[in-house]
């Protein structure tokens, strides 16, 4: 994958994380710059770690799949993209965040928002096997980014967004599978 994919793949991963980052800061509008870093860093650590072992679990199965390989990735990622389309329409997503302080809370946020990533990472093995490292930093990097907006904008401007960003979210990984497929099949 090419950087500019990676780039927009870790954009697309870091909405769900985003989303949540939002509910956060509705939920506390005083926490604190450190706390908001802790936060940002669960988030950007599983969302980073996640691609890296799914990667692992793909380069294992790659002799048995590669055939196939490039409709795995679009399944996944389409399946992927779609939930997170459907959620973004669904009256119910605005859940409140209960105690942001809570460390087994954040861990559970944290690895709700990155399940996806492991199935990235899954279909990055299907896609290009050793050159998971870089991708693994930026998609950590992007979502700690993302995740520290997150938390402001849920801070100072509210809710406005939060279902919208998962919807855009949701179209850039579809859009990123079906980027996979065509280039395969092309």
């Amino acid at each position: 994958m090419d950087l500019l994919t990676i780039f927009v793949l870790a954009i697309g991963l870091s909405m769900d994380s985003f989303a949540v980052s939002i509910s956060c800061g509705l939920a506390e509008q005083k926490v604190s710059f450190s706390h908001a870093v802790k936060i940002a860093f669960a988030f950007a650590f599983f969302q980073g770690i996640l691609p890296l072992l799914g990667w692992l679990m793909g380069t294992e199965l790659k002799v048995f799949v590669e055939r196939i390989d490039h409709w795995i990735a679009f399944i996944l990622l389409s399946y992927l993209g779609g939930k997170m389309i459907y959620e973004s329409f669904r009256k119910d997503n605005h859940d409140k965040i209960a105690d942001i302080y809570s460390f087994r809370h954040i861990m559970t946020l944290s690895i709700a928002t990155s399940i996806d990533a492991l199935v990235v990472g899954f279909s990055y093995a299907m896609a290009e096997t050793g050159k998971i490292f870089g991708g693994v930093l930026i998609i950590g990097a992007v979502t700690f980014f993302f995740s520290m907006l997150g938390i402001r904008i849920g801070k100072d401007v509210g809710g406005k967004f939060g279902s919208k960003v998962e919807l855009l979210g949701g179209i850039i990984l579809f859009g990123i599978g079906a980027k996979i497929l065509i280039e395969h099949l092309g």
